[in-house]
């Protein structure tokens, strides 16, 4: 059962017109890298919930949540009228296995996702843990307009910072200002991922972080099977960990 704690709006951030950051104060407790929590409103008498990532470090007090306006959704909408000193709930309790301790060593750490499903990634290159383990680090950040890509600020900074970071924008419905234009799961199966980052193929030693829409899940976590990788288990070391965003 979720622990509830009342939360504060600290700040509101409009990316776009339908993608946009909260900012919040709440007394939760202790939580990982790539974790998320849930936050919900009272709306018609009823308590709302969904699941939302932290895109903040574990060190850092401020929590933070990046989302997309739905048109039909029952909550989005709500949030995204909240305004700084506004009051929501967060689950106090952060669940989720899309983190690194729950990842075995690889040379090539790749982090596959779309939408708002970045902010768990975001998470983890902010609390700087993975530097140390991974020869190499890939974020691959499916969207579908330029201006959807998001966090660049954050995202460039851990470029100059960290050599072995490469940041690959994709871009499906319009002509990239940078990286590749098409899907993830496309990239992928022609080899055009791989290529980009100057492999033949996709290295043996990698593993795949995924996170994104369910279908996008699903189809990536096949093609890797089919290149010859596995999920991985605690119980059965793999190569594939993933997290369903909705």
């Amino acid at each position: 059962m979720p622990q509830w704690v009342t939360g504060k709006v600290l700040d509101v951030n409009w990316w776009t017109p339908s993608l946009f950051s909260l900012k919040v104060c709440a007394d939760v407790q202790p939580f990982k890298a790539g974790q998320f929590t849930k936050l919900a409103l009272h709306i018609e008498d009823k308590r709302i919930a969904r699941a939302y990532s932290f895109v903040n470090s574990p060190q850092d007090p401020v929590l933070e949540f990046y989302l997309v306006e739905v048109a039909d959704g029952s909550l989005s909408n709500k949030l995204s009228e909240l305004k700084v000193n506004d009051e929501l709930y967060v689950d106090a309790q952060p669940n989720g296995f899309l983190t690194l301790e729950e990842v075995p060593d690889a040379d090539v750490l790749w982090m596959l996702s779309t939408g708002t499903a970045i902010g768990p990634f975001l998470s983890i290159i902010a609390q700087g843990n993975l530097w140390d383990r991974f020869k190499q680090v890939i974020l691959v950040h499916g969207v579908r307009h330029n201006d959807d890509l998001t966090y660049q600020h954050q995202i460039m900074a851990t470029q100059q910072l960290f050599q072995q970071f490469t940041y690959i924008p994709v871009v499906s419905r319009e002509k990239p200002l940078s990286g590749l234009t098409g899907r993830i799961t496309e990239l992928l199966k022609t080899g055009e991922l791989s290529a980009y980052c100057g492999f033949t193929e996709l290295p043996k030693s990698s593993h795949f972080m995924i996170c994104g829409n369910p279908q996008m899940v699903k189809d990536t976590t096949e093609l890797l099977i089919e290149s010859g990788f596995k999920r991985h288990r605690r119980a059965e070391p793999g190569h594939i960990t993933v997290e369903q965003y909705w």
